[in-house]
């Protein structure tokens, strides 16, 4: 368990770090959020001429309400609430940001799995002066569980309002002491940990002065060190058609070609490919971004492929190389987070969307349903409703091209879409034995 920050290379990777936001009401997530745009100069002078003039401003005078930056939506800034997930996007000269404030509610949990779906890192945010016992709130752990079971590669605590506690450390060593034991018992194999106020901006970009007992980084160096893994996926070449490119009419030099996104691993011109669910087998002839040609197309890469023969390949198929193949299945477990106002009915058939691939699905049984309070899956026989995460069997009426999503998330991951009213029902994660 890393318990500290680790130190990571002083040559961080660059790139783009997509993060979330996430924690209690008013633990200090869209002021956070403000305070990083702030003060890595992410914000336009005509941005905070409008917060400094609004009606909604909870700051005291000469202070600007940065949680108005992120809570755009009227409602929002009426309640002083976050309903929804905000993107914003910023850079340093060291790395790109895109981070998503999520909603500290219950009801608004559902948001919190939407955000955190393709996100790095998590911030799980502590307000300081709510927690000075160490005994965590309960968003707090169901944050920490969401980030979790989606796998997250970096989960980031922040203590913040330590002005609120006046930047004692006893109080931060036991809410320290209390998320250690919550990540031991979540199975959570490292986080980082630091002592911050987003408001004033101690420990956010530059260190404070107020805690030299902490020996971190402040929030923002500690971001822009954190290792990323550009090949997601541990190298596995997974390629959904989006789209089947024709013209030059049908005739023997007509033009044949796969359009999509290459996921983990890389492809070069010659390699053998699958295709699944049909399993017939091609030669890359071509790779194409736009009208430029290509000898290699790495993972991230929008691409067309086209293929040495004509073969059956339609929008949903996946491509695939000879290495670390995905199973096919129609009977599959998943975790799920339910999103529908309607619970799950396991009489009705569902749409399951994965990739681009799109079929039938029933659930036929509800297996565990966890319990956030005790941090355990429980035996389950009954429904899930709006919020409950539980492990679930499904089947399928095609097969699917699947990998466990901890080790592939783009055929790991999955939606449910109710057949009547076309709402996401629910986010699905595949749980292959």
């Amino acid at each position: 368990m890393n318990a500290i920050n680790e130190q990571w290379p002083a040559d961080p990777e660059t790139g783009v770090l997509r993060l979330i936001t996430a924690g209690s009401v008013d633990d200090g997530k869209s002021t956070l959020i403000g305070r990083l745009l702030l003060d890595s100069k992410g914000v336009f002078a005509d941005q905070l001429k409008a917060i400094a003039g609004s009606k909604y401003t909870r700051a005291p005078d000469a202070q600007y309400d940065l949680a108005l930056l992120t809570d755009g939506l009227e409602a929002e800034r009426e309640q002083g609430i976050t309903i929804d997930v905000a993107y914003r996007y910023f850079a340093t000269p060291v790395r790109k940001f895109i981070v998503a404030d999520a909603p500290g509610h219950e009801q608004y949990t559902r948001n919190m799995v939407t955000g955190a779906s393709t996100a790095d890192a998590a911030i799980i945010l502590i307000d300081a002066s709510r927690v000075a016992d160490g005994e965590l709130l309960p968003q707090t752990k169901r944050h920490s569980t969401l980030a979790r079971l989606l796998g997250l590669q970096h989960i980031i605590v922040a203590v913040n309002k330590m002005d609120l506690v006046g930047w004692d450390k006893a109080v931060f060593d036991r809410i320290h002491a209390a998320y250690r034991d919550l990540a031991v018992r979540l199975d959570i194999p490292h986080f980082h940990i630091v002592p911050l106020s987003a408001l004033s901006g101690d420990n956010v970009v530059r260190p404070s002065s107020l805690t030299s007992w902490y020996q971190g980084l402040p929030l923002l160096p500690l971001l822009e060190s954190l290792p990323l893994d550009p090949h997601k996926g541990n190298g596995r070449v997974r390629f959904f058609v989006q789209w089947v490119i024709r013209h030059q009419g049908s005739g023997p030099g007509a033009f044949r070609g796969y359009a999509g996104q290459l996921q983990g691993g890389a492809w070069r011109v010659g390699e053998a490919v699958q295709v699944l669910p049909s399993r017939e087998t091609a030669t890359i002839a071509r790779l194409l971004r736009g009208d430029q040609e290509l000898d290699e197309a790495q993972a991230g890469d929008s691409i067309t492929v086209v293929l040495d023969r004509d073969i059956d390949v339609s929008r949903g198929d996946l491509l695939v190389d000879g290495h670390a193949q995905p199973v096919l299945r129609q009977d599959f477990d998943a975790d799920l987070c339910w999103l529908d106002q309607q619970a799950l009915n396991p009489a009705r058939l569902y749409w399951l969307k994965l990739g681009s691939r799109l079929t039938q699905a029933r659930i036929q049984a509800v297996q565990t349903r966890r319990d956030i309070h005790e941090l355990r899956a429980v035996e389950w026989n009954g429904t899930l409703a709006m919020n409950d995460i539980g492990r679930v069997r499904l089947r399928t009426r095609d097969a699917l091209a699947l990998d466990d999503y901890g080790m592939q998330r783009t055929t790991g991951a999955f939606i449910l879409i109710d057949t009547a009213t076309n709402q996401t029902a629910a986010a699905g994660l595949v749980r292959l034995d």
